[in-house]
């Protein structure tokens, strides 16, 4: 989530100090220092739209609060049939979306812990699934270099069951006794499945940094329960504050494979870029892009407009 985070390569668990902790790390929300609202807007794979809404109030500076929105928008298509191969009249469409309340907190200058509740609801035609789910997560500064270590989990909560309108249908319970009623109704049961628990540690370090130049490296070790284990890396260069260029790779080692290999996943190379101007004593506009290469999906393209005061 956001460009600045998929052009690092995803390696952003201890780089993120800004309104996106909110997804990223939740325990980082209160190091910026600074409130902040952004917008994230992604042409995701075949056709879907991918939307963020975020922001962060810093009440003293050791406090923060965030809340966020995100929604995965699949688009619609037509309904068919056995008997209208070439539609109904209808349309169907689906739909991701979480909304989350967070809340950060510095326990010492260089330590900070967080966490946020989430509400997560999915929807398929006419059958939705909903659950309520948690991220924690926590950032310490170190004496080294600005060198900073993080930690997060995502996703722990119930299970995802659907239902709707559509499960119910009428059945004949006993089809091998004549004269039973036909028309009882009955309601289809679904399996129910587990949200995608995430665990991630990384490291970010400025190893160079001056009044001119910024530079930034990162990675990132990621421990899914419904995927392989893999590595994240990425850098940033900040001139003066004002403009950023970005690289990183993503899913290196997955699965076992070589960082280059075909096998590991669809994702690889990110890049970016990012602008910011620093309106004296009121607010900072910033705007950033990022690309990442999807394998056979193509190439994706991410944009983000953020005001921080």
């Amino acid at each position: 989530m956001g460009p600045r985070a998929i052009a690092m390569g995803g390696a952003y668990v201890a780089a993120n100090q800004d309104v996106s902790s909110i997804y990223w790390n939740p325990g980082a929300v209160v190091q910026s220092g600074r409130s902040e609202f952004s917008f994230v807007n992604t042409d995701w794979l075949v056709g879907t739209k991918f939307r963020w809404f975020g922001l962060v109030l810093n009440l003293d500076g050791d406090n923060a609060i965030g809340a966020s929105i995100t929604d995965m928008d699949y688009g619609q298509g037509d309904v068919t049939t056995v008997a209208s191969p070439e539609g109904t009249g209808e349309t169907w469409s689906a739909a991701d979306l979480a909304i989350s309340l967070s809340y950060s907190r510095r326990l010492t200058d260089k330590f900070s812990i967080g966490g946020s509740v989430k509400y997560i609801n999915q929807r398929v035609y006419n059958e939705t699934a909903s659950t309520v789910a948690f991220d924690a997560g926590l950032l310490y500064v170190t004496d080294l270099s600005g060198l900073r270590i993080g930690m997060s989990m995502s996703n722990f909560g119930g299970d995802m069951t659907l239902s709707g309108r559509d499960l119910l249908n009428r059945v004949d319970t006993d089809p091998n006794n004549s004269g039973s009623n036909k028309t009882l109704v009955a309601y289809l049961k679904t399996d129910a499945w587990p949200l995608p628990l995430l665990f991630r540690v990384g490291a970010a370090m400025d190893v160079v940094k001056n009044d001119e130049v910024t530079a930034t490296v990162a990675v990132d070790a990621l421990r899914p329960n419904d995927d392989f284990e893999s590595i994240n890396l990425g850098g940033e260069v900040g001139w003066r504050n004002i403009l950023f260029i970005r690289g990183g790779y993503q899913s290196i080692f997955k699965g076992g494979q070589a960082p280059l290999s075909s096998d590991k996943g669809q994702e690889g190379l990110a890049l970016g870029a990012g602008l910011q101007y620093q309106f004296e004593g009121f607010a900072a506009l910033s705007f950033n892009y990022a690309f990442q290469k999807f394998g056979l999906f193509g190439n994706l393209n991410t944009i983000a407009l953020s005001i921080g005061f």
